[in-house]
């Protein structure tokens, strides 16, 4: 028998309890993997915990067709939150012509009967009435006119007139004061300047005080018959929800649209577009549903797609609802038009 060196169990140890060791055990760990894979294959997987899945392990594959189908991913996902349309892609200005002037032959189809809803009977009745109108409505301007006209017919009594009595006249339009500086205003500018008659021309007009660009083509457009485009709240917002322009300041707005359309339609595209404002293409919730160019909409969708909800929201004669003039053109009252009532009635 061999004698045993006298370090053997130091060595025995260090072999063992050492790196060696360690090594030995890495590989019989390598060596009984492949047992432990196969044997996982044939062992059914326990179903996991859905509070184990994290988001991130869902692919984007999979989020994208449950999406597509319906189906929801994550109750923690908030609600998709509606955002303006988007311009009819790659529309050319060609493109972008024939749509404006479509919608307009839609309009016009819709709305035969679209006039001034200002009652008026001469150049200078329209001029005072469409200062008037500012900040209120043309029902409110209507329902005051009758009793400023009736005392002060021409532009020679309102010249003279004592502006406290105009201003108890005109309280319910709003903004009374302003407005009888401005009408007293530009009734002695056409006594002293204009010979007591209202100019037929852009550059003449806008001279008066209180008359700006709008009111001038309202005045030129509806009581000279020169073409010209109203550019009002409900013109500006229609205009840019239908994508003509994306300008935002009147004048702008006035030269992109005029752009698209022959000068002879610019005062009658003007009462189609304002028309459809009042009483489909609302400002805060348009009747999307009851809309007759909906398909040509790029903000189809921005109001009530319902066509039973939509109907609800249609106002003056689509909705059965009195209209904004006392004394409508005959045209509008055979369409189903209903007169405002006067001020203070009912």
């Amino acid at each position: 028998m061999k004698a045993v060196p006298k370090n053997a169990s130091k060595t025995a140890s260090k072999t063992v309890g050492g790196k060696s060791a360690k090594k030995t055990a890495r590989q019989t760990a390598k060596k009984a993997t492949p047992a432990k894979t196969a044997a996982a294959k044939v062992t059914p997987a326990k179903a996991v915990p859905k509070k184990t899945i994290s988001q991130k392990a869902v692919s984007k594959e999979a989020v994208s067709v449950k999406a597509a189908s319906g189906e929801a991913v994550s109750k923690k996902v908030a609600p998709v939150r509606p955002v303006a349309p988007e311009p009819p892609r790659n529309e050319s200005h060609t493109a972008l012509v024939r749509r404006a002037r479509r919608i307009n032959r839609e309009l016009a189809e819709v709305y035969p009967y679209a006039h001034p809803e200002l009652d008026f009977e001469n150049p200078f009745q329209l001029v005072v009435a469409t200062v008037l109108s500012a900040q209120t409505t043309d029902l409110r301007v209507n329902q005051t006119t009758p009793a400023l006209f009736a005392k002060y017919p021409t532009p020679e009594d309102l010249a003279e007139a004592n502006p406290e009595e105009v201003e108890e006249i005109l309280r319910p339009t709003g903004f009374f004061r302003a407005k009888t500086k401005s009408v007293i205003g530009l009734s002695r500018a056409l006594r002293d300047d204009f010979g007591g008659e209202v100019p037929g021309r852009l550059e003449d007009l806008v001279k008066l005080p209180g008359v700006g660009r709008k009111t001038a083509f309202v005045v030129l457009g509806n009581a000279f018959g020169r073409p010209g485009i109203t550019v009002d709240t409900h013109f500006q917002r229609l205009v840019r929800r239908w994508r003509w322009t994306a300008e935002t300041e009147p004048d702008k707005i006035e030269a992109a649209v005029g752009g698209l359309f022959p000068k002879s339609e610019w005062t009658m595209l003007s009462h189609h577009v304002i028309f459809h404002g009042r009483r489909i293409c609302h400002a805060r919730k348009p009747a999307c549903g009851a809309c007759p160019i909906a398909p040509l909409c790029p903000a189809y969708g921005e109001g009530e797609t319902d066509p039973e909800k939509a109907k609800k929201l249609l106002k003056y004669e689509k909705g059965g609802f009195p209209g904004q003039r006392l004394n409508p053109p005959q045209a509008y009252l055979d369409a189903g038009g209903i007169p405002a009532p006067p001020l203070g009635a009912g």
